[in-house]
C-alpha cells in the first residue's frame, strides 16, 4: 500500500462529465448528481484503510450536507483484479451495509479518475453550484485509524461552499492509498 497526498485545490477548475453505472443499477452523470448548491465527487474504494476509518462519519456528514442542497457521488476506480474486495459485487454489499446516501459508481476504464487527476482513496473534489472546484482537501485529521477530535474539514468546507459559493483558502491535503491502476 502506497500512501499519497492530494494536490492543492485548483480553484475554479471545471470537472469533466461522466456516465457511470451505479450499484443501484442506474447510470449516473455529473448533472444527474448535482445539488442546487454544490456537488462532492469523491474517489473511494472498499479495501483502503483510510476509507474504512472514515466510512461511518462520511455517511453521516454527507446526509447532513443534503440539507444544504449539496449532493455527493462516490466513484470506485481501482482495478479489482488484485483487490477483489473492490469488485462491483462487493461495492453493492458495502453501499447497502453502510446505507450510502449517495450513488456509488464504478469507473471500470479508469478514464474518469484520470480526467479528474484523482490519485488516491479517498480523494475529494468539492464543487459549488457553478461546478467550479472549491475544495480538494482532507476529510478530517484522522488517518488509517479514526482519530478522536479529528474535526470536520470536508463537512465545514462544503457548508461554506453551499453558503458562499467559495471554499476555504486554507486547505490541508488529503492522504490515502494510491489508486490501483491497470
Amino acid at each position: 500500500m502506497v500512501s499519497l497526498q492530494t494536490p492543492v485545490c485548483d480553484f475554479g477548475w471545471n470537472p469533466p462529465d461522466f456516465d457511470l453505472l451505479g450499484v443501484d443499477g442506474k447510470r449516473h452523470t455529473l448533472s444527474s448528481c448535482m445539488g442546487k448548491k454544490g456537488l462532492l465527487v469523491m474517489f473511494i474504494c472498499n479495501h483502503c484503510p483510510y476509507v474504512k476509518a472514515i466510512r461511518e462519519r462520511l455517511v453521516k456528514d454527507l446526509k447532513e450536507l443534503e440539507s444544504y442542497d449539496v449532493n455527493s457521488i462516490a466513484i470506485m476506480s481501482n482495478d479489482p483484479t488484485d483487490y477483489p474486495e473492490d469488485s462491483f459485487e462487493n461495492m453493492k454489499k458495502i453501499a447497502e451495509a453502510y446505507h450510502f446516501p449517495f450513488p456509488y459508481v464504478i469507473d471500470e476504464s479508469q478514464e474518469v479518475a484520470k480526467a479528474y487527476g484523482a490519485i488516491c482513496t479517498p480523494d475529494f473534489f468539492g464543487f459549488n453550484s457553478n461546478l467550479e472546484l472549491q475544495y480538494r482537501g482532507r476529510f478530517d485529521a484522522s488517518r488509517k485509524e479514526t482519530a478522536p477530535e479529528s474535526g470536520r474539514d470536508l463537512y465545514n468546507a462544503m457548508v461554506q461552499v453551499a453558503e458562499t459559493g467559495k471554499g476555504p483558502l486554507e486547505q490541508i491535503p488529503g492522504i490515502g492509498c494510491s489508486i490501483k491502476w491497470k
